[in-house]
């Protein structure tokens, strides 16, 4: 673990592959074959996730394409309309319905679980699905407001409620990797 100026990182970026790695086999062993399940990222950076989660599985790991959408929350939001400016919703793309699947949802960050309460309430604009499940790569897991908890986990972060979690991804930051900035004292 790595003190730097903007933050401490908590996953570099080998352990961010290997995380990665490990959350993907973790989903071969509970999916099989990923007959009658999908892959959903949340938008946007559960969209990232979930891209390479899937490449991961059909390319390297050789897994038949299945079901794969992104799924934008913004309107079902707790708080959207508390916000000082407009939010800007980013699309969904499920092209498929979840009726009787076995959904994963995926994000990046796993903090008070209104975001997963928002992504189930837009889910069920497509279908009901037979099984949701949650994959998150970090899971802050003392900072619920809800009684929401992810299945599949790439790492814990004990943090104060004051502090932020950030992950960087290699498509848009350049780099691959988790950092903690500490509340300013």
């Amino acid at each position: 673990m790595t003190c730097m100026k903007r933050g401490r990182t908590i996953l570099d970026s080998h352990q961010f592959k290997i995380t990665l790695k490990r959350l993907t086999h973790q989903l071969i062993e509970n999916c099989d074959d990923f007959q009658n399940t999908c892959l959903i990222g949340i938008q946007q950076s559960g969209v990232v996730l979930t891209q390479r989660l899937y490449n991961d599985l059909t390319g390297e790991l050789g897994i038949k394409p299945f079901p794969f959408g992104k799924l934008d929350i913004t309107f079902f939001r707790d708080d959207f309309r508390r916000r000082d400016k407009p939010l800007e919703a980013s699309p969904t793309e499920l092209d498929f319905l979840v009726e009787n699947k076995h959904v994963i949802l995926v994000d990046d960050v796993l903090y008070t679980g209104r975001t997963i309460q928002a992504a189930m309430s837009a889910l069920q604009q497509f279908g009901r699905a037979g099984k949701i499940e949650m994959l998150t790569l970090v899971d802050r897991r003392f900072n619920r407001h809800l009684p929401i908890k992810a299945d599949y986990v790439g790492i814990v972060v004990d943090a104060l409620d004051e502090a932020y979690v950030k992950v960087e991804w290699e498509e848009t930051d350049g780099i691959d990797r988790v950092l903690l900035f500490s509340p300013k004292r």
